[in-house]
């Protein structure tokens, strides 16, 4: 079959460095851009030429399907051109609009997935696009770059900064790694957007600290609608994310968000002095609370800890389904595991006692990093039709850890901690902390 493709697309001249790198050989892409610098149309022309040029699964992750649906699958330029026909039609055997998926007469895939959804990986991928990577649970990747790595296949990450998380620090990898190609581009770099356009903005309402992120790729504003952000950029501007060693002498707590077909979280954490120093975060899915009370009583061999109390959300005390009809309670306390049930709250409550908690936490950067992370990104829900944001939270990859740690604002009150003298837990405090 004779093809040209890119079919009835040219690169701007910005994002011409993007292909001359990629078509140079480079494995690995971070695209750091501002808003409508044209990602997606970019990318996925690349990707229609590659399924081309090489036989194979080709996957273009989103936060979630749905947004996915409506970025690419649904899109529509401002020429009226739908943004999937840049496949052209006489290349395609098979379209389904159902799992958004296309499959070519030279035998390659694609398709268009949420990275929320984690057991959906794709089928042996040549090529990934981690499209919005700022908003994506980045367990996602985790899980595709083995994959990638043995089938010598490629990745593009591309994103507009939501604040310094999971994608700040890719930026940081990225920019000076060889092997990598990195671009930032603000619209000083592209002239894609107007001053006149921007000033419209501003003058609809929004604010200066969401131009610099939007148009600038400023990460210092953080999540739209996240609860925690702000607090946990000032742990790190105050060194308090960091290489955290645990005292002996004082008890270790841990506090559980049990999942039922879900993922379940937990933090490991102890009290010393007015501090909170968050020692270690595990979280996991599709496992029995065997495999938990053995991870919890293996860390008190590994790591040394000395247990205080375990503590269980409210729900703790529902009867499971099985053949004994047994509460969670009493199954964790069979497997060695004596769980304190925290009373019921509000999530809203919660919520509020976590942010004041937040500036007495010291976190063990390596240990905690999957849980800081998920801090970081947990936010509001957003209503589309109403362009506002809910006063519920949004349940995705991040919510498991934040209902945990919610749970830990609650308990750290009911649980012991040292009782040093002031003056001697002061003198003590640099055994228990080592710099970044």
């Amino acid at each position: 079959m004779n093809l040209t493709l890119p079919h009835n697309y040219i690169p701007r001249d910005y994002q011409l460095p993007f292909w001359q790198a990629m078509e140079s050989g480079i494995k690995r892409a971070a695209c750091v851009w501002h808003r409508r610098a044209g990602k997606d149309k970019n990318f996925f022309n690349y990707v229609a030429q590659q399924m081309a040029e090489r036989v194979g699964g080709y996957y273009y992750y989103f936060p979630t399907a749905t947004l996915g649906r409506k970025a690419l699958w649904d899109a529509i330029d401002k020429d009226g051109f739908k943004v999937i026909e840049h496949i052209p039609k006489e290349f395609i055997q098979k379209k389904n609009d159902n799992e958004m998926k296309i499959t070519t007469k030279n035998g390659s895939v694609f398709q268009i997935l949420g990275a929320d959804k984690l057991d959906v990986v794709g089928t042996n991928p040549v090529g990934v696009v981690m499209s919005e990577f700022s908003k994506q649970n980045p367990k996602g990747w985790e899980y595709i770059r083995p994959i990638l790595a043995e089938n010598d296949g490629w990745a593009i990450f591309n994103w507009t900064p939501r604040g310094k998380n999971h994608a700040y620090k890719l930026d940081r990898m990225a920019r000076d790694n060889p092997k990598w190609f990195y671009q930032m581009l603000t619209i000083d770099d592209t002239n894609a957007i107007s001053a006149e356009a921007v000033q419209d903005e501003i003058d609809s309402g929004m604010s200066e600290e969401m131009v610099q992120q939007e148009f600038y790729c400023s990460y210092e504003l953080g999540m739209q609608g996240a609860y925690y952000s702000q607090y946990i950029s000032k742990a790190w501007n105050d060194g308090r994310i960091s290489h955290l060693m645990h005292d002996e002498a004082a008890e270790v707590h841990t506090v559980w968000d049990l999942g039922v077909g879900d993922s379940t979280s937990i933090w490991w954490f102890q009290c010393i002095g007015n501090e909170i120093h968050i020692l270690d975060y595990h979280e996991a899915s599709g496992e029995g609370l065997k495999y938990y009370a053995d991870l919890v009583k293996d860390k008190a061999k590994t790591e040394k800890y000395s247990y205080g109390k375990h503590f269980l959300p409210h729900d703790a005390m529902q009867r499971m389904l099985d053949e004994n009809a047994r509460t969670r309670v009493q199954i964790l306390a069979s497997l060695g595991i004596k769980g304190t049930v925290l009373k019921k709250a509000k999530i809203e409550d919660g919520i509020e006692r976590a942010r004041a908690l937040l500036s007495r936490c010291y976190f063990d950067k390596e240990k905690c990093e999957k849980g800081i992370e998920a801090l970081e990104s947990y936010h509001r829900n957003y209503n589309d039709k109403m362009e506002t944001f809910m006063d519920k939270p949004c349940h995705d990859w991040s919510s498991h850890a934040a209902d945990a740690f919610r749970y830990l604002a609650q308990a750290c009150r009911m649980a012991t901690g040292s009782h040093m003298s002031p003056d001697r837990h002061k003198q003590l405090l640099h055994q228990y902390r080592r710099p970044a």
